[in-house]
C-alpha cells in the first residue's frame, strides 16, 4: 500500500443499501463489493443530499448542499461557476473523467452569456459537471428525442445487434416464446432476460470502457468515475442474472395499512402516483425485485472485473476507491415506488472507502457509525491526494480522519436531506406553488424531521420504530422534539454558503481596518494623533501598505526621523 495518486469513484444508481451482502442481504452474495469492505471502511450512517438522481449527483460532485449549488432536481443546470471535483482536482495534476451517467444539465444560458465557447476544452468541461467525458452515458435512451443514439448503440450494431434502437430493443427488451419483444419499460417483464448477452449488457460495456480509460491514461494520475445506470430502471437484467433469485429471496415488504390511514397530504400525494400504486402491488414486486437483485449481481461481477484491471496494471496500491450510491429505490416499501421521500430505503445510501494508505491500515475491515454525508466526498478526494479541503466552498468535511482512525472534534450530529417537489405530479395534486415545494430532512441518528413548508411537518423515531410505520409529525407528545429539530434544521439554514470567493483563513489572519488603514483610507481619526497612536499599537505586525504616503509620515514621526 502507498499514498494516494489515484481516485476511482463507484456509483450505482438507485442503488439501496441493504441489497448487498456486507450490508447484511441473506440472499443476494457480492464477494467483490464486500471484498472493497474487507479492505476499508463500511460506513453505516451514510446519507445523500437529495433522493433524485440530478440534485444528489450535483452535491456529491460540488461537496455542496442542494441549498447551495441549487440544481434541486434533475432539469434544472447546475449554474456555471459552481466548481466541481475535477475542478479541485485537475490544478494539481490530476486527470477527472467520466465513464458512464452524471445526470448533469449544463448552464447553457450562463455560458452563454459569458461568451464560453460550447466546443473548447472549458466550455465541454463546465458542462460535464467538470469531468473529461471519456464516454457520458445517462442510461435511458427510448425510441424518442430523448438521447436516441448514444454510443453504446453503435457498440451493440458494431457487435450485430442490429436495429433502429439497439438499447431499448436489445439491452431492455427480452423475448417472448413466438419471439416477439417484450419491453422492459413493461414492470412485467423484469424478471425475465434482456436479449442481449451479460457481456455486452450496459453494465459490461461501462466497465468495459472504464478498463479502457485505465489504459489511456497510463501512468498519469486519474480520478474516474465510473458511473452505472444499474439497477435503476428499466429493471432488467440479462441471463444469467435475470433468473438467479426469485421472489422468495427478497426482503418482505416494509408498509403497514396505518400509514394509508389520514397519511401526511404530501406523502399522502407521493403514494397516489400511479408508480407508487403499481409498486405496492405484490405481483409486481414479485417480478420486479428479482430483476433489481440480478442487476446488482452483475454489477458486483464487473466491479470484480475492473479490480482484477486495475491490479494487472499496478494501480491498486495507489489507488483509493470508492463504492457508492446516488440515492435508494423504495421498491414498494411504504406504499411508494421510486425514490423522492426520505425513509430509509430511499436516504440512505452504501458507502465503502478503500484508503490505500499505510495511515488507514488500522480500519481496514471495519463498519463506522458515524453520520456522514455524500458531500463528504469531494473534501476527501481533495485531501487525500495532498490538497486542503476547503471549507469556505465545500459544505462536506474530509473523511480522512475516519479512514484513519482518529476522532474528529465536532464532527457532525445530523444530516441533512432536501427534495425539490415542484417537478412532480403531487404538487398539482395538492395544488402548491412551486416555490413552496421544499422537503428538508435532518436526521440526528434516531429521530427524522422532515419540514413540509406550508404543512406540518413529518417525525419518525427510529429507535422505537426503525421501519418508520408511524409518522409522528402530529403527535402532542412529540412537540418537544419536533421543535429541537426544528431548531437544528434552522441553525444548519442559517450558516453561511455563499462566501466562496474568500478563504476563511484569509479573514482569520488579515486585520481588515488596519489594511484600510494603510492603504490611506483614514476612517475615524480626529486628527494626526489619533493615527499615529494607532500605528504604534501596530508596530509589531507586518505592515501591509508602508509605502503609503500619510502612513509612511505617521511611520518616520514614530520613529523620530520627522520632528514636524
Amino acid at each position: 500500500m502507498g499514498a494516494v495518486r489515484n481516485i476511482l469513484f463507484i456509483m450505482c444508481d438507485q442503488l439501496r443499501w441493504d441489497y448487498l451482502s456486507c450490508y447484511g442481504h441473506p440472499k443476494l452474495d457480492t464477494p467483490n463489493i464486500d471484498g472493497l469492505a474487507a479492505r476499508g471502511v463500511r460506513f453505516d450512517g451514510a446519507y445523500c443530499q437529495s433522493p433524485v438522481c440530478g440534485a444528489s449527483r450535483m452535491s456529491f460532485y460540488t461537496g455542496r448542499y442542494v441549498n447551495s449549488h441549487g440544481a434541486s432536481w434533475n432539469f434544472v443546470p447546475l449554474r456555471i461557476g459552481e466548481q466541481t471535483i475535477g475542478d479541485h482536482l485537475r490544478p494539481r495534476g490530476i486527470r477527472a473523467a467520466l465513464v458512464g451517467k452524471t445526470h448533469m444539465r449544463a448552464d447553457f444560458a450562463g455560458m452563454a452569456r459569458l461568451g464560453i465557447d460550447l466546443h473548447s476544452d472549458e466550455g465541454v468541461l463546465a458542462a460535464e459537471c467538470g469531468f473529461e467525458p471519456f464516454e457520458r452515458d445517462d442510461g435511458v435512451h427510448p425510441s424518442s428525442s430523448h438521447d436516441p443514439n448514444p454510443r453504446y448503440n453503435r457498440y451493440l450494431r458494431d457487435h450485430g445487434f442490429e436495429a433502429d434502437n439497439p438499447w431499448e430493443d436489445w439491452a431492455n427488451s427480452a423475448e417472448g416464446p413466438d419471439g416477439e419483444l417484450l419491453s422492459g419499460w413493461y414492470l412485467e417483464n423484469s424478471n425475465k432476460p434482456a436479449r442481449v448477452p451479460a457481456e455486452h449488457s450496459e453494465t459490461a460495456y461501462m466497465t468495459g470502457r472504464a478498463i479502457d480509460f485505465l489504459d489511456d491514461a497510463g501512468d498519469e494520475p486519474f480520478c474516474l468515475h465510473l458511473s452505472y445506470i444499474k439497477p435503476h430502471w428499466p429493471y432488467m437484467a440479462p441471463a444469467p442474472y435475470a433468473t438467479m433469485y426469485g421472489p422468495e429471496d427478497t426482503y418482505p415488504a416494509v408498509r403497514s395499512d396505518e400509514e394509508k390511514r389520514d397519511p401526511h397530504p404530501v406523502f399522502g400525494a407521493f403514494i397516489d402516483q400511479r408508480v407508487s400504486r403499481t409498486l405496492s402491488r405484490d405481483e409486481v414486486r414479485d417480478a420486479v425485485l428479482p430483476g433489481y437483485m440480478g442487476m446488482i449481481k452483475q454489477i458486483d461481477d464487473e466491479i470484480g472485473r475492473l479490480l482484477e484491471a486495475l491490479e494487472a496494471r499496478g494501480r491498486m496500491d495507489d489507488t483509493m476507491i470508492v463504492f457508492t450510491s446516488d440515492h435508494g429505490d423504495y421498491l414498494g416499501d411504504h406504499w411508494m415506488g421510486e425514490k423522492d421521500l426520505f425513509h430509509q430505503p430511499s436516504v440512505r445510501i452504501p458507502l465503502i472507502v478503500h484508503d490505500p494508505s499505510p495511515e488507514a491500515d488500522a480500519t481496514r475491515g471495519s463498519a463506522s457509525d458515524a453520520l456522514v454525508e455524500a458531500i463528504d466526498l469531494a473534501p476527501t478526494f481533495v485531501e487525500a491526494i495532498g490538497g486542503y479541503p476547503q471549507p469556505h466552498i465545500f459544505d462536506g468535511r474530509s473523511l480522512t480522519p475516519l479512514l484513519h482512525g482518529e476522532t474528529p472534534d465536532g464532527w457532525r450530529s445530523y444530516v441533512i436531506s432536501e427534495y425539490d417537489y415542484a417537478f412532480m405530479d403531487p404538487r398539482r395534486a395538492l395544488g402548491t406553488k412551486p416555490r413552496d415545494c421544499w422537503l428538508r430532512m435532518v436526521f440526528d441518528g434516531r429521530f427524522k424531521y422532515v419540514d413540509c413548508g406550508d404543512y406540518r411537518p413529518m417525525l419518525f423515531d427510529l429507535k422505537e420504530d426503525p421501519q418508520e410505520l408511524r409518522d409522528l409529525g402530529a403527535d402532542p407528545a412529540c412537540e418537544s422534539e419536533r421543535a429541537r429539530l426544528k431548531d437544528l434544521l434552522f441553525d444548519w439554514a442559517m450558516k453561511p454558503r455563499h462566501r466562496v470567493t474568500v478563504t476563511d483563513g484569509m479573514l482569520e489572519t488579515v486585520d481588515v481596518q488596519r489594511n484600510i488603514t494603510e492603504a490611506g483610507v483614514l476612517i475615524g481619526y480626529y486628527d494626526r494623533n489619533d493615527l499615529e497612536k494607532a500605528a504604534a499599537s501596530w508596530q509589531d505586525r507586518p505592515i501591509f501598505a508602508a509605502f503609503n504616503p500619510v502612513w509612511a509620515k505617521a511611520q518616520k514621526k514614530l520613529r523620530g526621523e520627522d520632528s514636524s
